[in-house]
């Protein structure tokens, strides 16, 4: 059987229903899978069952090749298994089947050993072997067979020495005491010794010459030695042998393991499979011998884990294992003797229990006194006394959970937050401008249909663009409808009106809108007018029951208006309220500006996560990964650069010291002789003659001249140093330029892996000590954290942070356990009772007070922490700076309303046009259908 990640394929079972429709429906179409012989109501699921049989994960049993199909698995067994039972003597066949029937082993190893030992030297009649006479080896056929009985008496084995005759002598068949496994190894060589059989061979052929093989030498060969071909000849096990290629360990143990079974139940025995066991004639039957000694050994082995169970040392030691095998080759060991074991079994478990408990307590003893290294896990750190009054924050400054829009309802923020995420972090593949998340929040909440806003009219335009190259089925939402309404009616349920109207109603009016969606042009110079309709008839060919559970409420809000609104009203109505009833067929543009937040959000994150698998944006995501390989073989090449600049300088500057310090009066100078030594008279010279005193005069002309020489090569050695010096600093001051811009590229690489980093995947900064997420989403994709002149851009301004996921709670837990510790009382200490965030909770920080709070409060004697305060200072610039900038934004705005004065005011008291998002502009838009 084909194995699929070291697990047994399971063929599948026929359905409950289809096993009554062979009675009820013989008629009923079904899908057939001929290969397996398995039978699919559905198309889906036979397709499915298709797909994963051609996934190449499978795994041959017998040969262990892998990244195989099913099909090609099963090939490769099938193919093996001919190749092997074509090798494997076929006389042999039924006794090892009949010696492995019923047998107790734990491992199909121990149970191949076994039956290897019994009969690598016993025979059978009919079998091919190798006779080995003087040197010479002969392939030949075992003609008859004579037990231990007739060893002493020649004569009567020479008396049936006709082939004719039966094989054995009485009719009884061989090695019936040694081939029988229950039988110890001991007696079965005593009563059936497989040394004193003789057997009668026919010598068929010569073996071929194996003297061109390693390590063989060649064998000369008479003309005696070939006569002998052909003729019978009386032979023991001594002088015969198998060939390898049909009798060895390796053969055995996939003959058997083709052949047997076993129940996963403790202490099953081995099963010869019944059609095998048909074929050979083996018992089927279990003696009831048999089947005592059976439960006898299942009895004791439970016994045995129980017991260790109770005893808590888990499972069995290599010792008992050992103890084990031995009483499955014993098979029938007495009742006593069990107990006898068991009872030393528990003594030597008792003794290793108090061992472990002492080794246990040593460790613990060394682990207390074995200084803690810094980081650590997070949660084995506490804040001692001393911290607290070093000023350390106890409790994490509360995040608010009031600033985050759409924030009341429960998954509504984090899909408004993805959807922002995905159309900004691909705006380059949807030809969409950056906008900032509070742009986008205005946008959601922009419920004028006089005044058009284009940011809306822009993002929905480009998913529509981008999902007509994603495949849908015709009229999907329809159909889905319509089969939500027959399951009704088939369980005789009353439809529940849907704001007032039924299914028939809405799908009455989805008919005429939207049908040409995908072809229809919305185009740029003329507002994407009619992107409403193509919205409606997108939703109709994408969306249905199942991807989208509210398709019918969001329809029916696009579709119809309140029964006291005109229709040709250019004021919708907005339908916050549960129980607004509508009754008048509307045009989608007017009524999506009537739609709550809540319900534009849920459309976008349906439309984002239908493109996410669009060619276009598969196809930027591959482009992504290739220049992140770039980017980091360039980053490789720049620190390289940079290293070597770095060293250049430094041998730079010691140079320039060294020359320094020579200059100071380390170096050897000549020495000048004082001005008093050039004197020609001393205070003997009135002494002196007058030839004297020229020689005085010339040797003082020398004297000056060296002097003066010896000054000019000093002012020139000095000139030559300085001039040395001037360029050393010259190529120093180069190379720190170099470095500087070297440095500078490298945190213009940082941003530009940021960018391209998050349109392939989209990690928090970090976790804190609680596994908080923390997120900033800032210079993802197509947008940038530093625009032209230098200035500071933001996407959101803010930090998030998000509670932990199930999983990690889970690991919370865990580690609490572990420690005897109340996490959930620790958490309110270190988070304070309001800022305990759940799964699905999110909050944000918005002022730089509480951003420099909670990077105070990390602890960095943590992994996570150390890990997200590293992270955090490394972007501290950046973040900081688009908060400030959002800051900035939000106060110019707040002031501009009382400030400003247009004739074209709203009910606000203030012209709406002009407020950021509506001045908003795509400048990557496509002019073109």
């Amino acid at each position: 059987m084909p194995t699929c990640r070291r697990k047994r394929v399971v063929l599948t079972e026929p359905s409950d229903a289809l096993l009554l429709a062979v009675q009820t429906d013989p008629n009923k179409h079904v899908f057939y899978l001929d290969q397996t012989g398995e039978i699919f109501e559905t198309y889906e699921a036979y397709a499915a069952r298709m797909s994963f049989y051609r996934l190449k994960q499978f795994q041959c049993e017998v040969t262990g090749k892998s990244g195989l199909d099913y099909f090609q698995a099963v090939e490769s067994e099938q193919q093996e298994a001919r190749t092997l039972h074509s090798r494997f003597s076929e006389p042999l066949k039924p006794a090892v089947l009949k010696a492995v029937q019923w047998q107790v082993m734990g491992r199909l190893d121990h149970l191949v050993e076994a039956v290897y030992e019994r009969f690598k030297d016993r025979y059978f009649t009919g079998e091919r072997v190798l006779v080995d006479l003087s040197g010479v080896k002969y392939y030949a056929r075992v003609e008859k067979v004579y037990p231990p009985k007739y060893n002493a008496d020649a004569k009567a084995r020479d008396a049936h020495m006709d082939a004719a005759s039966s094989s054995t002598l009485d009719d009884d068949p061989p090695h019936v005491i040694g081939g029988d496994l229950k039988t110890p190894t001991k007696d079965a060589y005593t009563n059936d010794n497989p040394t004193l059989y003789y057997y009668w061979v026919h010598l068929t052929e010569l073996e071929r010459d194996k003297s061109h093989e390693k390590g063989k030498s060649s064998t000369k060969v008479t003309e005696q030695d070939k006569r002998l071909v052909g003729s019978l000849i009386e032979v023991q096990c001594g002088m015969m042998s198998r060939d390898r290629l049909s009798f060895s360990k390796s053969i055995l143990r996939r003959f058997i393991r083709d052949c047997v079974d076993r129940d996963a139940a403790v202490a099953s025995p081995w099963t010869v499979k019944p059609p095998i066991a048909n074929r050979y004639g083996v018992d089927s039957i279990m003696p009831e011998e048999t089947r005592q000694g059976v439960e006898n050994i299942k009895k004791g082995e439970i016994d045995k884990r129980k017991k260790a169970w109770e005893d808590k040392e888990g499972p069995p030691t290599k010792k008992q294992k050992k103890m084990t095998a031995a009483q499955e080759d014993k098979g029938r060991a007495p009742i006593l003797t069990a107990e006898k074991r068991e009872r030393e079994a528990r003594d030597k478990a008792e003794k290793q229990r108090l061992a472990k408990e002492e080794a246990e307590r040593i460790a613990a003893e060394k682990k207390k006194k074995k200084p803690i290294r810094y980081p650590t896990e997070d949660l084995d750190i506490r804040i001692a006394d001393k911290d607290k009054k070093a000023g350390m924050r106890v409790t994490r400054p509360l995040a608010n959970k009031a600033s985050l829009p759409f924030n009341n309802t429960p998954g509504t923020f984090e899909a408004f937050l993805m959807a922002w995420n995905f159309l900004v972090v691909y705006g380059q593949p949807l030809h969409l401008s950056v906008f900032s998340l509070d742009e986008f929040e205005h946008a959601l909440r922009h419920s004028v249909a006089d005044q058009p806003c284009a940011l809306l009219a822009e993002i929905h335009s480009t998913l529509i663009y981008n999902l007509r190259t994603v495949s849908f089925v015709r009229h999907s939402a329809l159909l889905s409808l319509l089969k939500r309404k027959e399951e009704l009616e088939r369980d005789n349920e009353q439809e529940k009106p849907m704001l007032g109207l039924d299914i028939d109603e809405l799908i009455a009016a989805m008919a005429d809108v939207g049908n040409n969606w995908e072809r229809v042009p919305l185009r740029f110079n003329e507002g994407r007018e009619g992107w409403e309709d193509a919205l409606v008839g997108c939703l109709k060919d994408h969306a249905n029951t199942s991807n989208f559970p509210r398709i019918q409420e969001i329809l029916t809000k696009l579709l119809f208006a309140p029964a006291e609104q005109s229709s040709d009203s250019r004021a919708p109505t907005p339908m916050d309220s549960a129980q607004t009833i509508l009754k008048t067929v509307a045009p989608p543009n007017d009524r999506y500006y009537a739609l709550p937040p809540d319900d534009r959000i849920a459309i976008l994150s349906f439309l984002c996560n239908l493109a996410i698998s669009s060619k276009a944006i598969h196809a930027h995501m591959e482009s992504c990964e290739e220049q992140l390989t770039a980017l980091r073989k360039e980053k490789i090449e720049v620190n390289r650069l940079k290293k070597q600049y770095q060293e250049e300088m430094g041998v730079l500057l010691g140079a320039t010291k060294d020359e320094t310090t020579n200059g100071n009066g380390n170096g050897e100078d000549i020495v000048m002789q004082d001005s008093s030594e050039l004197s020609d008279i001393s205070e003997g010279g009135s002494e002196s003659t007058s030839a004297a005193g020229k020689k005085s005069s010339r040797q003082k002309d020398l004297r000056i001249k060296a002097h003066t020489i010896a000054h000019s090569k000093e002012r020139e050695a000095a000139r030559a140093k300085q001039a040395s010096q001037k360029q050393a600093m010259a190529e120093h001051r180069r190379l720190d330029e170099e470095v500087n811009k070297l440095e500078r590229r490298l945190e213009s690489i940082e941003r530009e892996f940021r960018k391209l980093l998050g349109a392939v995947r989209v990690k928090p900064i970090g976790r804190d000590r609680f596994y908080n997420r923390i997120w900033w989403f800032d210079g993802m994709g197509s947008a940038s954290l530093v625009g032209s002149g230098g200035i500071a851009l933001y996407g959101t301004g803010r930090l998030f942070i998000q509670g932990p996921s199930e999983f990690d709670l889970q690991q919370l837990e865990k580690k609490a356990a572990e420690d005897n510790e109340d996490i959930d009382l620790r958490r309110r200490e270190e988070e304070g009772e309001e800022g305990l965030l759940k799964s699905q909770d999110w909050a944000a920080y918005t002022e730089l007070e509480e951003l420099d709070s909670f990077v105070s409060w990390l602890n960095p004697k943590g992994h996570r922490e150390l890990a997200l305060k590293t992270a955090l200072t490394k972007w501290w610039v950046h973040v900081t700076a688009g908060m400030r900038k959002r800051m900035a934004d939000l106060n110019n705005n707040a002031k501009l309303p009382d400030a400003r004065r247009s004739s074209r005011k709203t009910a606000l008291g203030y012209d709406l046009s002009r407020d950021p998002y509506m001045l908003w502009t795509n400048r990557r838009a496509v002019n073109s259908s």
